[in-house]
């Protein structure tokens, strides 16, 4: 069984940064509006990241670009 999720987490990155873009928010804004520091979705973000986060950091950052959080693990 595999135990690491980094393609998983890099997807989903890809996936906030094309979402946090399209709704024009820069990293500093978006942070402050989901109440997390720059620097934390910053390292969520990076191209190479594997940072694990929570649901709940999940959940603020789907509710911060209104949408489902369903669309971060739907394959394009």
């Amino acid at each position: 069984m595999r135990t690491s999720y980094d393609d998983r987490y890099r997807q989903i990155a890809k996936k906030i940064i094309y979402y946090r873009n399209l709704k024009g928010f820069s990293q500093e804004a978006f942070a402050a509006k989901i109440g997390i520091s720059k620097s934390y979705l910053s390292k969520i973000e990076a191209p190479n990241s594997t940072k694990a986060y929570s649901l709940d950091v999940l959940f603020a950052i789907a509710d911060g670009l209104e949408m489902d959080i369903a669309s971060f693990f739907i394959s394009n």
